[in-house]
């Protein structure tokens, strides 16, 4: 009886023991579960830090590659060079840029070298760069040699311009007809003449007479010769009635005493005019003028006393 009684204590304490070693077991690996999560957490966050700070590095290289791709985008098209492929990887890097999506350190890596290969490309712009302002600045001097060019042309043909102006208005002052031995006389009513120093009651008609003097430059043709009276106040004696009328002299109308049509042939030819004025003719000194071709080309005075 006593034996039995003895075996069931010791079956009890070692139930114990086993459950005892168990739980320490158990404690053993969630100790070990609980470090090696905290060393995995640890990895991670160092990890991200890692990434974050290589995204930023990355950022930062490609905010200083457009700001040196737009430097050369400026100034190759300043120069009128081809600026479409620069504008292509810049606008790639933008939008690179402007992305949200988070990068692994694999398309960290390879944008990495992507910026590599672009500063090559920055090199190889520069060269061009250089090239181009060579050409440009070549391109300029000829310019200023044909502007200097151009200029001396221009010069000499405003030169000639000038001695054929001077030459033409030499021929057209050659060549402009001059009326000589203007007589001017008073016709009465009995149809006698005076030249010199009549009266008023003494014009019935006005009598203008003179002649074409000789010209060998001037061009044969039809001439329109105009007879202007100049009173003494200044002033013109027309009358539309008796076959007065307007020319144009100097840029401005005047009115004409009597006209004649000629057909110049440099043979000295005479040509006579007869006015009749409808009322007196005052005291004092009266001019004749004679014009052709927009030329005066003669002149006289008489007196009515």
């Amino acid at each position: 009886m006593e034996s039995n009684f003895q075996e069931k204590p010791k079956k009890s304490e070692k139930g114990k023991n086993i459950l005892i070693i168990v739980l320490i077991i158990l404690v053993v690996i969630s100790g070990i579960k609980l470090y090696t999560d905290h060393v995995d957490k640890t990895k991670k966050s160092e990890e991200i830090l890692i990434l974050s700070e290589e995204n930023n590095d990355l950022n930062r290289r490609i905010d200083s590659m457009t700001f040196q791709l737009d430097l050369r985008i400026q100034e190759i098209e300043k120069l009128g060079g081809d600026i479409k492929a620069l504008e292509e990887i810049r606008d790639q890097l933008i939008a690179e840029r402007n992305s949200d999506k988070k990068r692994t350190s694999e398309e960290i890596a390879a944008l990495n070298q992507r910026i590599n290969g672009y500063s090559k490309t920055l090199q190889e712009k520069d060269e061009e760069i250089i090239r181009l302002r060579e050409i440009n600045q070549q391109l300029f001097d000829e310019n200023q040699d044909l502007k200097t060019t151009q200029a001396q042309i221009e010069e000499e043909v405003v030169k000639l311009n000038i001695k054929q102006q001077e030459l033409q208005e030499k021929v057209n002052i050659a060549a402009t007809l001059k009326a000589e031995n203007i007589v001017v006389a008073a016709v009465n009513s009995r149809g006698r003449e005076r030249s010199n120093g009549f009266r008023d009651r003494q014009i019935e008609k006005l009598k203008i007479s003179f002649n074409i003097a000789d010209n060998k430059v001037a061009e044969h043709g039809n001439r329109d010769i105009y007879v202007q009276v100049i009173a003494p106040n200044n002033q013109p004696i027309f009358d539309v009635a008796k076959g007065s009328g307007t020319f144009t002299i100097d840029g401005r109308e005047e009115f004409y005493t009597a006209h004649q049509d000629l057909f110049f042939n440099n043979t000295k030819q005479v040509l006579t005019y007869y006015y009749e004025k409808g009322s007196k003719y005052v005291a004092g000194i009266y001019e004749v003028r004679v014009y052709a071709d927009g030329y005066q080309i003669g002149s006289q005075t008489f007196e009515v006393k």
